[in-house]
């Protein structure tokens, strides 16, 4: 009698393990499948919605610009060019004469890097990049390239820092792409697993990159975190609270108080509407929402609608009267009060300024003080974000909108994860189309995937106005017949701003505060970046923050004579808002107003998607 052992594991005479060997079977029935899904893929694709290709990447005429740079430099300095070419190639032909003596010695001794900052790279962590002569070949030859282009874009002369910027940012942008790692057949890890399981991670990569597609109609969003490990207001966005309003741009939520009294002055959460609101109220143990109930403070969070097109025509002046203002009204009157305190985060901050600069001109005192989160308001440094903030771009997004009516959550979507390609692109790719492996169940990756629409209108001008144009800075934006500048904002403001955010430069941050009107500033800079340097609770222990008062020196200065402090700027923070936050008043619960409570929180629109 005999037994098939093709896919055990055996043993060779001296004991040891012989590779496992393939399941005929199996494999061919994972073969099957692959091209089941193939044609399953192709169908998928064929839905892909026409996009303007200025939305796809910059214009021609960068190239050209990149181009002539280099050929002028060329032509004035020859020998400097020609040297790192020499020296590129030197390089390259002795990476292949140290392979081919390796595979003619039978093994491969890897040499040691002639630079250290070859040797640090996580995407090559497969101990087979080193000792496996095909592997170790391509990634020293990639690694070479990847040096020599961006050494090349460093030394060019006589072009304009932006441009620079730019072709510097989209350099690196194809040396991602073009890393080994993202092909199977130069993938050691995707090969391993798909030999492990006969194909079978294959079919499950191929299942993920379908289901992917067919899920964005034809367009490619890697999914991030498990969809089906998560829902708005059971396991995220779970604090006790109430819609006390609802109009057409926004839901009210109440929080329950949590103590028998609470300061008199409320306070109105205003969260950026390019994503939604429970990034504050993730979970308990990290929600921003739950700790200020728990400091004794009426807290108010605006949750704003996902727009479909039939919101093309609204702007932002909608934004600050439908949105700002009447919530700010709203919570004074629910309340009894003539004043609040308001949060803006992120463009909520940005637009949260520009409306205190208008209740500047109308004499509206209604806030009492503002706190903004990674706030722009002074543009002139655009951060990493400016790249796409030139007209090539900007001009086709405009098209998009006037097609549409919205600009759709997928470009943003798509935008934002490009600035950190290899960490929201192409590692999560790799470990879903090629590995086969299932989302992970991360709470902030889920919410990060939840993101919204913009309404066509208010998107062109919050990019013209503000990001293009720095009309606030300058003085020039135009809103409800007033000419809205950045001194008008005079109440007092703690700003915080991240060391690391590649969204909101936090110098760009920093001048747009020192620009301000008030007589009272406070700017505290939190480590790490856009969004893990807010949610940091102080319970973690994790992320420290830099105080210094003296905001008129210069960023760097600032920076270099600031008091480290460990742990999270909560507490600083909440001690500064307590003391503009008035005396102890009997706790405020949301059915205590004629206000009628619509539903409990976290409200409707948070979980409402626009149709298709």
């Amino acid at each position: 009698m005999t037994t098939d052992n093709s896919s055990e594991d055996l043993t060779n005479d001296d004991g040891e393990k012989a590779p496992k060997m393939p399941n005929a079977e199996k494999l061919n029935e994972n073969l099957a499948k692959l091209e089941e899904l193939t044609q399953r893929l192709v169908a998928a694709m064929s839905h892909k919605k026409p996009i303007n290709p200025a939305l796809e990447g910059p214009g021609p005429d960068l190239a050209m610009r990149a181009t002539t740079a280099y050929m002028t430099e060329l032509m004035r300095n020859p020998g400097k060019l020609m040297e790192q070419q020499v020296e590129f190639w030197g390089k390259s032909l002795k990476n292949y004469i140290d392979t081919q003596t390796a595979l003619t010695a039978g093994h491969l001794t890897a040499p040691p890097f002639d630079d250290d900052s070859l040797k640090k790279d996580r995407r090559f962590s497969n101990p087979l990049w080193d000792t496996h002569p095909y592997f170790n070949y391509i990634k020293r030859q990639y690694q070479l390239n990847a040096k020599a282009l961006t050494e090349t874009v460093d030394h060019i002369d006589g072009i304009d820092p932006k441009e620079r910027q730019r072709i510097a940012y989209f350099t690196r942008q194809i040396v991602d792409m073009f890393s080994p790692t993202n092909f199977l057949s130069t993938n050691p890890d995707a090969l391993e697993k798909a030999v492990q399981t006969d194909g079978a991670s294959l079919v499950r990569g191929l299942e993920n990159l379908v289901a992917d597609i067919e899920a964005n109609d034809g367009d490619l969003l890697v999914t991030l975190a498990d969809k089906n490990a998560f829902e708005v207001g059971k396991n995220l966005g779970v604090t006790e609270g109430s819609v006390v309003y609802r109009n057409r741009l926004f839901e009210l939520i109440q929080y329950a108080p949590t103590t028998e009294t609470v300061h008199e002055t409320p306070l109105i959460i205003f969260p950026p509407w390019i994503n939604k609101f429970y990034i504050l109220d993730l979970k308990e143990k990290n929600s921003l929402v739950k700790w200020i109930v728990d400091q004794g403070i009426t807290l108010y969070v605006v949750s704003w609608v996902n727009p479909d097109e039939s919101y093309s025509d609204v702007g932002l002046a909608d934004y600050i009267d439908e949105g700002y203002l009447t919530a700010i009204d709203q919570v004074k009157e629910i309340c009894g009060v003539k004043q609040v305190n308001a949060i803006g985060y992120c463009i909520a901050g940005t637009t949260l300024s520009l409306t205190l600069a208008l209740m500047k001109k109308r004499n509206d005192k209604s806030i009492k003080s503002a706190t903004l989160f990674t706030t722009l308001t002074d543009f002139s440094d655009q951060g990493e974000f400016g790249v796409f903030l030139t007209d090539d771009f900007v001009d086709g997004i405009e098209e998009q909108v006037n097609r549409d009516g919205i600009l759709d959550s997928y470009f943003m979507s798509r935008t934002f994860s490009f600035l950190r390609s290899n960490d929201l692109i192409y590692g999560p790719a790799i470990r879903s189309y090629m590995m086969g492996e299932a989302p992970p169940a991360f709470d902030l990756l889920y919410w990060n995937g939840d993101s919204t629409n913009l309404p066509g209108r208010m998107a062109v001008e919050y990019l013209r106005w503000l990001c293009q144009r720095d009309e606030f800075a300058k003085g020039q934006v135009r809103l409800f017949g007033e000419t809205l500048k950045l001194k008008d904002v005079t109440v007092p403001v703690c700003a915080i701003a991240c060391e690391t955010d590649h969204i909101a430069a936090w110098k760009a941050s920093y001048a747009g505060v020192q620009q301000m009107g008030s007589r009272s500033k406070t700017f505290i800079l939190s480590e790490s970046g856009h969004i893990a340097g807010i949610v940091n609770p102080p319970s973690k222990k994790k992320y420290g923050h830099y105080l210094n008062a003296n905001m008129k020196l210069p960023a760097d200065e600032w920076l270099a004579g600031a008091e480290y402090k460990e742990g999270s700027w909560w507490g600083e923070w909440g001690r500064w808002l307590a003391s503009r936050s008035g005396k102890q008043v009997p706790a405020r619960h949301p059915d205590d107003s004629s206000h009628k409570v619509l539903c409990d929180a976290p409200g409707t629109y948070v979980l409402a998607r626009p149709n298709p």
